[in-house]
């Protein structure tokens, strides 16, 4: 299953009017490829929407009737990524009459991204384009971001390595 920039807005304002018919405000905070592909056209989909959401109960139940009606995976909107989020700003994206949307900024993005370090998916794409995004010229900074958020010990030799790959080729990353 794949995701388009479009059809996650058309499900995110069918998640709204899920909430409605039971009248729920929402939140919800979008990240990884959906944050990619909806804010920052930096793909042309993703597999899945991870985010953080409350009221959650409420929330699940709505994502559950989204997905029955509209023939979605049951995780097509999934919290797994809720155990890698710390304290991070965000923006809104999306203002619906019971559903808000935020984003994290985009140094937060990379900050997760790198640190997953998935280097044989899209992250290793999404790192990148972050990278040129920030304009970014060395590892040490895309370090420093990533000091930001996580203390250095969640850094994993190989996100160190993945890293500095980026960065040593002639070419800008």
């Amino acid at each position: 299953m794949s995701l388009s920039k479009q059809q996650i807005i058309t499900y995110l304002q069918k998640l709204n009017e899920e909430l409605t018919k039971i009248n729920t405000k929402g939140e919800i905070c979008l990240y990884g490829g959906a944050v990619m592909c909806l804010v920052y056209n930096a793909r042309p989909s993703t597999k899945d929407v991870d985010a953080i959401f409350q009221p959650t109960q409420a929330l699940r139940e709505a994502i559950k009737q989204v997905a029955i009606s509209e023939n979605l995976r049951d995780d097509w909107l999934n919290d797994a990524v809720k155990g890698f989020v710390v304290d991070h700003s965000q923006r809104v994206f999306l203002d619906l009459s019971h559903l808000m949307v935020y984003v994290p900024e985009p140094d937060y993005l990379l900050a997760m991204k790198t640190l997953a370090a998935r280097v044989d998916g899209t992250d290793k794409g999404d790192v990148e384009f972050l990278i040129n995004y920030l304009g970014l010229q060395t590892p040490a900074e895309v370090f420093t971001i990533i000091e930001n958020y996580y203390p250095r010990q969640r850094i994993k030799p190989v996100t160190q390595y993945f890293v500095e790959e980026l960065f040593e080729h002639d070419d800008p990353v």
